[in-house]
């Protein structure tokens, strides 16, 4: 209650139901003050300061119609974001904008959900914008060195979570340069330490292999 604490001008005086607060000019008016009963069937005390010390660690803060939608707008524009980061258009391997990201979601009808983190809702974002435009996670190049007498045994295996093999080498030991949908990456590194029992070596060339210049949608 602002006007009826220590530090407001005037007088006041309390009553279990109600507090009064007297203005220049002799006017009162009344503010409501829970009663002591209600206070100890809510919190178990009457203590103000030990029910304010419930309500800081407890309570829920209360957000605003207005400060809900510039939340929810905030995270729409960082999944956006996330997206146009990690996505290219396979056919061209050029980046799409932010802006046309933000506007292909608005064409399907993403709604952002606010207990999901962004991340999490932006690879959910291009699983569905694979089924109206051409869009997938931009490719890593990466270097394998393995040794001769695993090399051709470890090859048949990773064989399935490579996208394109650029360059070949075999001589002392096999050399492959490589492109992988990102997500394979772990998969990948755990396969070459358990085959090569550490004697295989891996190297990220790049973390997206794309062109130059932004994918413009007409």
């Amino acid at each position: 209650w602002p006007w009826c604490g220590p530090g407001a001008a005037g007088s006041a005086s309390r009553s279990p139901a109600t507090a009064t607060k007297s203005w220049a000019g002799g006017a009162e008016r009344e503010c409501p003050v829970a009663k002591k009963e209600d206070l100890v069937q809510a919190f178990g005390t009457d203590d103000q300061t030990e029910i304010c010390k419930v309500i800081l660690s407890k309570g829920e803060l209360q957000v605003s119609d207005k400060e809900r939608h510039t939340q929810l707008e905030q995270m729409f524009r960082d999944i956006a974001t996330i997206v146009a980061d990690k996505c290219v258009n396979p056919e061209t391997k050029r980046p799409y904008t932010v802006i046309l990201i933000e506007r292909a979601m608005k064409d399907i009808h993403y709604s952002v959900k606010p207990n999901k983190s962004t991340k999490q809702q932006a690879l959910e974002v291009i699983r569905q914008l694979k089924e109206t435009m051409q869009i997938e996670r931009a490719h890593m190049r990466l270097r394998f060195i393995l040794p001769a007498k695993e090399g051709k045994k470890l090859k048949e295996k990773l064989k399935p979570l490579i996208k394109v093999i650029e360059n070949e080498d075999f001589h002392d030991q096999l050399e492959i340069v490589c492109l992988i949908d990102p997500g394979c990456f772990r998969e990948i590194d755990e396969l070459i330490r358990s085959e090569t029992k550490g004697k295989g070596t891996l190297e990220v060339l790049s973390l997206k292999d794309v062109e130059e210049g932004d994918e413009k949608l007409e």
